[in-house]
């Protein structure tokens, strides 16, 4: 009697553990699932926000700001999936946002277009991160590039809002 009374306990054992397996497993498979979100141009294109582009005024403005063109390049090239440089070398990333709010021309160097660069700067280094680690979730990464897109957009309406200031400021009242 005690013989059956043991080997009944065993299989009931096993039966217990290879349940809590079998729950492991499929857990493990749902956040294999959520890994694999794959970043796409479609999932850029779907992002909820307010795509500001610059004047023609405040484009004269930024021509010869170098380091502002080839951000608007690459901010491009994010739209399309192209994420080569967000996550490239840190440093140079790191030399060229340096390098971005020390060319800022002086006609747009106001406290509202200086904090912006700076939201930027942050933006793209947290992206940069966010991009380089491997057990990031793609929906973080996707929240990364958005956040990218919304602190570039906000630049734009902040050198827009300023030329168009100074415009206001230059009519005189009769």
């Amino acid at each position: 009697m005690r013989i059956r009374l043991i080997i009944l306990s065993a299989f009931c054992l096993m039966f217990i553990s290879c349940a809590g397996d079998k729950g492991t497993a499929e857990t493990s498979d749902a956040e294999n699932k959520s890994q694999k979100t794959v970043i796409t141009e479609k999932a850029i294109e779907n992002f909820n926000y307010t795509d500001y582009a610059l004047s023609s005024s405040a484009e004269i403005a930024v021509a010869n700001w170098e380091k502002y063109q080839e951000l608007a390049i690459q901010i491009s090239y994010l739209k399309k999936v192209d994420l080569s440089f967000f996550n490239g070398d840190k440093e140079l990333l790191k030399k060229f946002l340096d390098e971005l709010k020390l060319g800022l021309p002086e006609n747009l160097n106001t406290n509202p277009i200086t904090s912006r660069t700076i939201i930027i700067e942050t933006a793209v280094l947290k992206l940069h991160e966010n991009l380089t680690l491997d057990n990031i979730d793609s929906n973080i990464k996707l929240a990364s590039i958005k956040e990218v897109l919304v602190a570039f957009s906000n630049l734009n309406y902040q050198i827009n809002k300023k030329l168009e200031r100074d415009i206001y400021d230059k009519i005189q009242p009769e």
